[in-house]
């Protein structure tokens, strides 16, 4: 990966504390043109919306209004420790619809990288599609089944339980194995300490709830209407690319866009052709 982008965001125009579902505050920010088509980016598993530095500070920003925020849990947001916090597929809904509505998001592109598939789905299933104007899965799950975790790759499988587990020493020695293999060339020391900064933010309590529901969004992809664009790594191991293969076998509506030699942070790893590819999906979306 490239290191001449910075890890550090750029300033936002605006923060914000959200009420999300079950009253749990949320921390959001806001950068770009306010006059711009919304772009509302979601992290995945044990992230934060600093995952989206390169996005918030490069060409998007000069025409789209971008949004990012801090999932329940993780970053900046409110951290409840209970898992019923996290298990309750309402709450995640509501989490998103909050965003949108305190946020005044008309019709906004839903950038959903990893485990922000499953909130799109948790989102789409309780309050429909009208309030979006596309999707971009990004490296993004929309089936979780365990024990036997479908399409979920040993990237993750192998790290993510000790992860999980109370013990300092122990989870902070899976998130940095768990980084070694998020992309298929290392990361820059910068981005790798920023990432390995906002991953030991999230308590393991929180990461191991994340994971000990059942999801499966086949019914939400089978009847969407609304453009979707398929954003995957030929290389991650995380999520591994037959989760996007099912993606679209179930989803009339999308069209693949493969990384070769790419891991499971495309974003960041070709960030150029991944802007690139987003404006154009916008530029599509009626």
């Amino acid at each position: 990966m490239s290191d001449t982008a910075s890890a550090v965001l750029a300033e936002p125009t605006a923060t914000y504390d959200i009420q999300g579902g079950g009253d749990v505050r949320l921390h959001a920010r806001e950068w770009g043109n306010r006059q711009g088509r919304p772009i509302l980016f979601i992290h995945g598993w044990s992230a934060s919306h600093l995952c989206w530095a390169r996005q918030v500070q490069g060409r998007l920003a000069q025409e789209f209004r971008l949004v990012a925020f801090d999932n329940r849990g993780h970053g900046m947001s409110e951290k409840p420790l209970g898992a019923e916090s996290y298990r309750d597929p309402q709450l995640w809904a509501d989490d998103l619809a909050a965003v949108i509505d305190q946020l005044g998001l008309d019709r906004p592109v839903l950038v959903a990288w990893s485990y922000g598939g499953f909130i799109v789905s948790d989102y789409i299933r309780a309050y429909g599609e009208d309030r979006i104007g596309g999707i971009n899965l990004v490296g993004a799950a929309v089936v979780l089944k365990p024990p036997t975790f479908d399409h979920i790759g040993p990237g993750f499988l192998e790290n993510a339980p000790d992860a999980s587990l109370p013990d300092l020493a122990t989870n902070i020695a899976a998130i940095r194995r768990f980084l070694g293999v998020c992309t298929a060339e290392p990361l820059a020391p910068d981005d790798w300490s920023a990432a390995l900064g906002w991953n030991m933010v999230v308590p393991p309590e929180v990461r191991g709830a994340l994971i000990s529901r059942e999801i499966n969004g086949d019914d939400v992809l089978a009847r969407l209407s609304v453009p979707v664009l398929v954003t995957h790594g030929r290389s991650d191991t995380i999520v591994l690319p037959s989760m996007a293969e099912h993606t679209l076998n179930v989803c009339k509506t999308a069209r693949p866009s493969w990384y070769e030699g790419v891991g499971h942070v495309p974003f960041a790893e070709d960030q150029a052709r991944f802007d690139h590819e987003l404006t154009e999906f916008l530029d599509g979306v009626a």
